[in-house]
């Protein structure tokens, strides 16, 4: 979201945010101070999960199950599919915006989605008519 000027809307959104160090290192800028980065516990967790996906969504998978009541923000298809199996809630970014734009903090989606896909993006042809 930071490629589209709007990763504030993370703390918009969901006011508090968490994430491993190994989503922070893959992240590569400074963080805003509002992200709590936090280590999993269980490292034995992330290296299993990581032999079926990367290691940015294993780390992120691991601790939120060791964090009751919260939501995964995976857009890569295989962790999605991983942390569903596990029973855990999940969005990714299109949902992120969606929860946004209807909480009045995106006022106009369509821009939103064109600097998406001008930003490589992948979103389903009919992303827009998903508000």
């Amino acid at each position: 979201m930071t490629n589209i000027g709007l990763l504030d809307v993370l703390q918009q959104v969901y006011r508090s945010v968490t994430i491993t160090p190994q989503v922070a290192a893959e992240y590569g800028e400074l963080l805003p101070s509002w992200i709590t980065v936090k280590a999993v516990e269980d490292t034995q967790k992330v290296a299993a999960y990581n032999q079926y996906i990367d290691l940015g969504e294993s780390s992120s998978i691991a601790l939120s199950m060791e964090m009751e009541g919260s939501l995964v923000i995976l857009d890569d298809i295989e962790g999605r599919q991983f942390a569903m199996s596990l029973g855990l809630e999940i969005t990714g970014t299109l949902g992120v915006l969606i929860q946004a734009y209807k909480k009045g903090f995106i006022p106009d989606f369509h821009s939103v989605i064109v600097k998406l896909r001008a930003n490589g993006f992948r979103l389903p042809p009919n992303a827009e008519d998903l508000i």
